[in-house]
């Protein structure tokens, strides 16, 4: 029984170090732009059932309860928290944010669109619009050279002023994508999210339409990790960590006092 103890006094080790480490990633991405915390779902594993609900327990009684014992716990999944961002102005005009619900697509060297939340754009050397690692937005928008006043509107609409013209000129307009359910897109990293059979398809549109949020030019979306949260999470996390120690600890020494009085 007690062998069994330590076995379970070790999942709960094993849940704890890994809840931390979720908890460790949202506190390294708190200023990264347009990140969404994680968070942490725990789930029992299997239950030795040693006496069954409803069992006879004589001629004319059954069991009501039971007695079945837990053999530990575990990380189940983690969960994308996908509440909103605070909106910072950083007076760049192809600096974007997203508003409301909605992804921003992004061209894969492979030739596959990612999903983000992270705006910060700039012009790569054809003047095109593309991520700081030179991925390119979908659908690709080509600004002209010399091009001034770039402005980006609430639906998407990129307009500049050209060389030698008094009005503004439309560029092309971005388009965002939205999921039945975005927390089961997987996060490949540099911001970046990929569809799966989880997430289900990408719902192309434009933005402010059918669930999608505006776009914001000139701002970006800050992290949405709250370190006050994070904090206490991992002081909560902290103590169950040593009060599983601890059990694991008191279990050896019951072990210990078996073999020395039996």
């Amino acid at each position: 029984m007690t062998n069994a103890a330590l076995h379970v006094a070790r999942t709960g080790l094993d849940a704890q170090n890994e809840r931390m480490r979720v908890i460790a990633n949202n506190l390294a991405n708190v200023n990264t732009t347009g990140f969404k915390r994680d968070r942490a779902q725990f789930e029992t594993l299997a239950y030795q059932s040693i006496t069954a609900p409803g069992a006879p327990s004589s001629a004319d009684n059954k069991f009501a309860t039971g007695l079945n014992l837990g053999s530990g716990v575990s990380i189940a999944a983690t969960s994308r928290i996908d509440t909103q961002g605070s909106l910072q102005q950083t007076e760049n005009a192809l600096d974007m944010a997203i508003e409301g619900g909605g992804f921003f697509q992004v061209s894969q060297p492979d030739g596959s669109i990612a999903y983000t939340r992270d705006g910060s754009f700039t012009l790569s050397d054809q003047g095109t619009i593309v991520t700081s690692d030179g991925m390119p937005l979908e659908p690709q928008i080509q600004v002209p050279d010399g091009a001034t006043k770039i402005t980006i509107g609430a639906d998407g609409t990129v307009s500049a002023q050209l060389q030698g013209q008094t009005e503004t000129t439309t560029l092309g307009k971005i388009q965002t994508a939205r999921f039945t359910n975005p927390n089961g897109l997987e996060a490949i990293g540099n911001n970046m999210l990929r569809e799966t059979a989880a997430s289900g398809a990408p719902q192309i549109g434009d933005p402010g339409t059918d669930g999608r949020g505006a776009v914001r030019g000139g701002n970006l979306e800050s992290s949405n990790v709250n370190i006050v949260e994070e904090l206490v999470d991992m002081i909560e996390t902290q103590r169950a960590y040593e009060v599983n120690s601890k059990l694991i600890k008191a279990t050896d020494e019951m072990l210990q006092y078996a073999n020395q009085q039996l």
